[in-house]
């Protein structure tokens, strides 16, 4: 990867697309932002491919991540916790707790950072009716 400054912070060429990172939130992706997207991409698409493995059937999952920083020491982050939400029927919670076990042994971004940040997670069963979109 390779990064080239601009005024507002700094940007790269990606295959998919450019990315902009800024400090500020109104001229790219800020630091921090990327840092949790990063956690909650890797946990989320190892999940998803574990359930699809256990033949566990899932609608959707939607994941809510809660940050807490610490000001004193640079803002760093300290804990992330992470709330998966399973929508679909019948999905067993059981399979779902032990492939979440699994999830945090394989994901890469939260193994790189395990002895470091206190990441947590919680998993919520719902039924199929998917929250409306804003």
């Amino acid at each position: 990867m390779f990064f080239t400054m601009n005024e507002n912070g700094f940007q790269t060429k990606l295959g998919f697309d450019e990315l902009q990172i800024s400090p500020q939130e109104d001229h790219g992706f800020r630091p921090y932002q990327l840092f949790v997207s990063s956690i909650v991409g890797c946990s989320g698409g190892v999940l998803r491919k574990i359930l699809q493995k256990m033949r566990v059937q899932v609608d959707d999952i939607h994941i809510s991540a809660q940050v807490q920083r610490n000001e004193e020491k640079a803002n760093r982050i300290e804990k992330i916790h992470l709330t998966f939400m399973l929508y679909g029927e019948n999905i067993p919670l059981g399979k779902v707790e032990k492939a979440l076990k699994i999830t945090r042994k394989n994901c890469s971004m939260i193994q790189s950072v395990a002895d470091s940040i206190n990441i947590t997670e919680e998993v919520e069963i719902k039924d199929t009716d998917l929250p409306k979109s804003d």
